[in-house]
């Protein structure tokens, strides 16, 4: 018996095609980035971190992913793409080895009512595939079930033209919706609360109207007063029907008052297009306190706030209709479908079964499928967005996550860490932008931006494993392992907020006492109740400041010195100073650029090729008319006061020539919230998600409040500015505010004078206070899931 010998042969060289295994950017100058030339290892997870606003959005989003992005959409046609949003090429000078890359962001969803859970997953449009075929009694398609199809019917005689002649036919049409007629699908009705807009016991010419800009004597009140319709002598609680109706709901009716021609309508028509009409956000405050006084939302009477008809919520699977199903818990929606026995229906049950079971273990199965997207935080929005990733069986794409444990409980951190980790090992590139020490430490490469932000940023500090990270001597490396500690002693409180009885969403029936004059955390993990504690049950009056993480709305003409209002207080100055009009001094008005309109740059429209922005050559990107620029103050014109960082402005309009102490107070706040490397021109499109929400926090800390609600403020913060943020909230306490803090980090809760931690778990699971005391107590109790991950931080 012979045995083969093996000749051993010399492994063949490698392919070319494997040859391809980095993303390689060369020069990369996209906003702060500084000739930035890195390479990524494909197929591997690669974290990148520095401080807010160092440059990791512009390398990672703005260059890799946006590049991506604008390759696939090149590969269709020019018809295609002129349906498409047009992307601009990076600054950039090489880019090589890029794959699909899918951006998984923290943008809110959108904010139309209409949005649900349901709607922006398909989870809604396959339980309405599955009530039109199994529901009892039968009512229709699929669109029968859809909050979004109104019902409608219609007939008439159609033209036709057939063998030469023309026909005459009667045709008929009929469409059956799902939409609720009284509320149009909105789920909720608004009422208009009359006491708001008058006070019935005066009389007109008293001054009865106390809507803001309706003042006696101005043309808004002249026109209700001198219109001829009622008795302005009269008190309006005597009024008749009839003059009630004139006064409160009349038609647009052409009138001369005073000689001039002018349009009269009904109070309430008018309020509702000059003033609810309007987007909330971009009310100014006065006027934004008055519509939340006046304008009550209730859920709609007719369908319960289910948005649907009552054939729709008629027709039941069982004991079920899709109105019960889209209000149940997602997981106990997943449970009821996995009870369905269908043959018939066997592909579509399976695929709702695997987006269903997506939700709950992505940690969002506490949701239910109508809740409206827009009232999803920026971390819930992002893991919905992440479910249909979840089950792909596409690979060698570049997934993109903005700080996806933004939201999140230590506990649900692990849950995500393990995500990031399946789709990497799918044979995925995963560039995940973070700062929590948790996700940092699971990644295979790491790259370091800084050394500060802004224009202190925009460079590679380091690029290696976590290990090297550690050792290395960058700000990052350096506070990786940092561990705030319990404070020697806590603030008494110098009184309580009572909240009893809370039942907002998932709470069950919470009676708690909030401390006042001192630092409150209110804990526990996501869906526990937090938000709905802090946001929805505390008393009205307590005079209460509350900044959310709610998207802040400018064009890329708004700049922090819009935002806050610094603007008017630098314009009087340099108008006094010059002895002009302070219009001069906008260049959203007189003092504008006359080429470019103050916007700085001309762009010009490419149809479907990506618009092209050049520098205004008449103001060279200064936004002013050369005129305006000859006006000084302290030796500055405008346009370089407006390049000055925070830190530089606050000196300037501190002393000298250009004091100007309102200016200065603004530019006080902004310091101390950490934002002194912006400038006070920067377009607030291009600041990162923490900078916006510090900008918030400054512009919310010039109100009248004694109670400053704060909804995750270490989001987007680097380790090293949480420490700045905590001498912040003490800062805030020691001056007799009281402050409230929704928050999952540990530092915060550890540097607490009281802490309340909301669960057990999550949904219907929590909505319990399951503990009240010092953070102390909490760790020696390690009776809750905070406790014990509180308690590992601190080593305790």
């Amino acid at each position: 018996m012979s045995k083969a010998t093996r000749t051993d042969t010399p492994s063949p060289a490698p392919h070319a095609a494997d040859s391809h295994d980095m993303i390689r950017v060369h020069g990369a100058r996209e906003n702060n980035l500084k000739d930035v030339s890195i390479e990524i290892p494909k197929r591997r997870l690669t974290v990148f971190t520095g401080v807010s606003g160092s440059g990791k959005s512009s390398l990672v989003f703005d260059t890799i992913a946006a590049e991506s992005q604008r390759l696939i959409n090149e590969t269709y046609s020019a018809f295609v793409q002129g349906f498409m949003p047009t992307l601009a090429r990076p600054e950039v000078d090489v880019l090589d080895g890029l794959t699909t890359a899918i951006i998984v962001d923290q943008q809110r969803m959108g904010g139309d009512p209409r949005s649900t859970v349901g709607t922006a997953t398909d989870a809604n449009a396959m339980l309405r595939i599955l009530f039109s075929r199994l529901g009892q009694p039968h009512i229709g398609s699929p669109k029968a079930f859809s909050f979004n199809v109104p019902s409608i019917s219609g007939a008439g005689a159609v033209t036709v033209e057939r063998a030469g002649k023309t026909v005459k036919e009667r045709r008929s049409f009929s469409i059956t919706g799902g939409m609720c007629p009284r509320c149009e699908g909105r789920g909720a009705v608004s009422d208009v609360d009359l006491t708001q807009l008058y006070d019935d016991s005066k009389s007109l010419t008293e001054g009865a109207l106390t809507i803001p800009g309706y003042k006696p004597g101005g043309w808004n009140y002249r026109l209700y007063s001198e219109s001829g319709f009622f008795d302005a002598d009269k008190p309006i609680r005597k009024y008749t029907k009839q003059e009630l109706q004139n006064f409160l709901h009349r038609e647009p009716t052409r009138m001369k008052i005073a000689g001039i021609n002018m349009t009269y309508e009904g109070l309430i028509p008018r309020i509702q297009k000059s003033m609810l009409s309007k987007d909330r956000e971009a009310m100014q405050p006065h006027i934004r306190e008055f519509v939340d006084r006046a304008i009550t939302f209730t859920d709609c009477p007719e369908c319960g706030g289910t948005r649907l008809s009552e054939a729709a919520r008629s027709s039941r699977i069982g004991d079920t209709s899709i109105a019960d199903a889209c209000a149940m818990q997602i997981s106990d929606l997943a449970e009821w479908v996995r009870g369905l026995e269908e043959p018939s229906m066997a592909p579509l049950l399976a695929t709702l079964q695997q987006t269903l079971d997506s939700f709950v273990e992505i940690g969002l199965g506490y949701l239910s499928l109508d809740r409206p997207s827009g009232t999803l935080s920026g971390g819930e929005a992002q893991r919905v967005k992440m479910i249909r990733h979840l089950g792909s069986s596409l690979t060698d794409v570049t997934y993109v996550f903005d700080e996806p444990t933004t939201g999140l409980h230590p506990h649900d951190i692990q849950r995500m860490n393990g995500l990031l980790l399946r789709l990497r090992d799918k044979g995925n590139t995963v560039l995940v932008v973070e700062h929590k020490p948790e996700t940092i430490a699971i990644a295979d490469h790491v790259v370091d931006l800084g050394p500060g932000a802004g224009t202190a940023g925009g460079a590679v500090c380091f690029e290696g494993t976590v290990d090297g990270l550690r050792a290395s001597d960058t700000l990052t490396g350096r506070h990786l392992d940092d561990r705030a500690s319990f404070k020697e002693t806590v603030r008494k409180p110098t009184g309580t907020l009572e909240v009893r009885g809370a039942t907002t969403h998932n709470l069950r029936g919470v009676d708690v006492d909030i401390p006042l004059g001192t630092l409150v955390v209110v804990t526990g993990v996501a869906g526990s109740g937090k938000s709905s504690l802090v946001h929805g049950s505390i008393p009205a009056g307590a005079g209460v400041v509350s900044v959310d993480q709610g998207a802040i709305r400018g064009s890329r003409r708004s700049n922090p010195a819009t935002y806050t209002g610094l603007l008017d207080p630098i314009r009087k100055a340099f108008a006094k100073a010059n002895g002009v009009k302070p219009a001069l001094f906008s260049a959203n008005s007189e003092g504008a650029c006359p080429t470019c309109n103050g916007a700085g740059v001309i762009y010009t429209d490419l149809a479907m090729m990506a618009g092209v922005a050049t520098t205004c050559e008449e103001c060279e990107g200064k936004r002013f008319d050369a005129s305006v620029l000859e006006y000084h103050l302290g030796g500055r014109d405008i346009s370089e006061v407006l390049a000055m960082p925070v830190a530089e402005a606050e000196e300037f309009f501190g002393a000298g020539e250009a004091h100007t102490p309102a200016a200065h107070r603004v530019l006080g706040r902004l310091a101390d919230v950490g934002l002194g490397y912006l400038t006070l021109g920067q377009p607030l499109t291009t600041l990162s998600g923490g900078e916006r929400q510090r900008l918030k926090l400054a512009t919310h800390m010039a109100e009248k409040g004694g109670v400053y609600v704060l909804d995750e403020p270490t989001a987007g913060l680097h380790l090293a500015d949480v420490e700045h943020l905590l001498g912040l909230l003490d800062r805030l306490v020691d001056s007799g505010k009281s402050v409230i803090v929704v928050e999952h980090h540990q530092a915060v809760m550890a540097h607490a004078d009281w802490i309340i931690d909301l669960g057990p778990g999550a949904g219907h699971d929590g909505g319990q206070v399951v503990f009240e005391g010092t953070p102390a107590d909490l760790v020696a109790a390690r009776s809750t899931l905070t406790g014990q991950h509180l308690a590992t931080y601190v080593g305790a």
